[in-house]
């Protein structure tokens, strides 16, 4: 008995020496596993393989360029790192060197980038991983060449926005706002006419009405400048004309009407910038044909994506058409991208928090600006009279050139703002506004690109901080050598 519990006891031993012997084998094995896999990942990304896509991006999002720049996936790379794309004026490999005294304030460009801070708190949110198969045929399943996920979105977001209303009316997509303006255009049109279409606008104006439309060359339409000296010719049927109304307008920030009426009349509403955070929404837009670009919603003007709603079919079918012709369609990553980023827009607060935050930054940077200006005799910028807004439920104003005090008064009263600063020089000398900053180190866009006088020039505010800081650095110098300028 004792010998049958020996062997038996021997055989359990045999048993468990061989499970353990199996588990570190299995151990081994795993480990060995981890550790090739460990280095073909870092051998991946030293090679830019496509797999470790996942891990380049979260390396390219760590990558500090001080807060002064980005680090991009598409970038240059250095030593098979990423290196950073620096601000203006900044340098250096982390873009911390400091900026020289005779650096130039870049109010020019119009690149929404003052939301790139917003789109970093939502890194991983907003991030998009495309297949490569991904949407390779021309068109969708439905044979169109629109995302009807993406329209439904849109529809969406114009609601909580409460700035246009798009119930019965049909959505085309374009390659930004720039490419369904010229769009519409060609569709208004009369086709086979002795006498071209007279496209207008109302001075300023956004300079793309005029050069896209001498561009293309059309025999179908021409561009003939100010909308009011047509006032008296639109009684006459014979002649038509295509009037751009733009709200707010560009560069001024003014919500433009028509200036024309008549039965040979046909109007787009250029609304690009018809968002709570550039402008009080008085009412949601029920015109006939009007044009949005993401770009001046979520900031992304690289994605080159924006949409025309669109009451009438046949001008609808016409302007699909145009498209069709044109590019067969935007392409399928913009779409995919602008999708996923109308999902962020509408998980976070149901646009609540984009708009907050977009709203604020500007309201601010129009505070500050207005500051400076109301201590100027040389400058002034536009007055924007204060409004309702339908979004915030709130009175907006009032416009930039009342002091900041009277702010406080009503809990109810916002600050009035726009995406461009209309500056005007007053003084009788100063006869090139755009010569007279750019000698005080920023650059800023000359009236006459709008039909306007040199005594105006527009400048940006909706670049980033860094080019905003240096704009108001620069303009704080110029008023406080006013008096020693004039003196001279």
């Amino acid at each position: 008995m004792i010998r049958n519990l020996s062997g038996l006891i021997m055989g359990r031993k045999f048993q468990s020496s061989k499970f353990y012997g199996v588990c570190l084998l299995l151990s081994v094995a795993l480990n060995l596993y981890f550790f090739i896999n460990l280095h073909l990942i870092r051998g991946k990304w030293n090679n830019n393989d496509q797999l470790s896509w996942s891990q380049k991006a979260e390396a390219v999002a760590a990558v500090s360029c001080s807060g002064h720049g980005s680090a991009y996936l598409d970038g240059l790379f250095v030593d098979g790192k990423p290196s950073c794309e620096c601000n203006s004026c900044f340098g250096g490999p982390d873009c911390s060197q400091f900026p020289p005294d005779d650096c130039v304030a870049d109010a020019d460009g119009g690149d929404p980038l003052f939301l790139e801070p917003f789109w970093m708190q939502h890194a991983a949110s907003s991030a998009l991983v495309v297949a490569g198969w991904h949407r390779m045929s021309y068109v969708f399943e439905n044979n169109s060449h629109i995302s009807h996920e993406l329209e439904k979105h849109i529809r969406r977001v114009h609601s909580i926005a409460k700035n246009a209303a798009t119930s019965g009316k049909y959505i085309v997509f374009g390659a930004g706002s720039t490419q369904l303006l010229n769009a519409a255009v060609y569709a208004l049109s009369p086709q086979n006419s002795s006498s071209p279409a007279k496209v207008v606008a109302s001075i300023p104006y956004y300079p793309i009405y005029e050069t896209q439309t001498g561009f293309v060359n059309s025999v179908n339409f021409e561009f003939e400048g100010d909308a009011s000296l047509w006032k008296n010719s639109t009684s006459d049927s014979s002649i038509n004309v295509i009037e751009f109304v733009t709200a707010p307008n560009n560069p001024d920030g003014k919500l433009n009407k028509p200036t024309l009426q008549g039965p040979s009349v046909k109007t787009i509403h250029d609304l690009a910038y018809f968002w709570p955070h550039f402008t009080a929404i008085p009412a949601p837009a029920d015109e006939d044909l009007m044009i949005f670009t993401i770009s001046k919603l979520t900031g992304h003007a690289g994605s080159r994506f924006g949409w025309a709603v669109v009451k009438d079919e046949a001008v609808y079918q016409r302007i699909v058409w145009y498209m069709i012709l044109s590019e067969m369609g935007v392409s399928r990553d913009a779409q995919l991208r602008a999708l996923k980023l109308l999902k962020v827009v509408l998980e976070e607060g149901e646009g609540n928090e984009i708009f907050e935050f977009a709203y604020q930054t500007m309201r601010k940077r129009w505070e500050r600006l207005s500051r400076v200006i109301s201590m100027s005799n040389r400058f002034s910028i536009q007055e924007i009279p204060p409004q309702f807004c339908t979004f915030f439920q709130k009175v907006r104003g009032p416009s930039p050139e009342i002091p900041v005090r009277i702010l406080h008064i009503s809990k109810q009263l916002y600050l009035q703002n726009a995406a461009y600063a209309w500056l005007k020089c007053e003084w009788e000398e100063d006869k090139d506004c755009s010569a007279v900053l750019r000698g005080a180190n920023i650059l800023s866009r000359n009236g006459s690109m709008f039909a306007a006088r040199n005594r105006y020039v527009r400048l940006s505010l909706i670049r980033t901080d860094d080019d905003f800081e240096f704009l108001l650095h620069r303009m704080n110098n110029l008023v406080s050598d006013e008096d020693g300028s004039k003196t001279m």
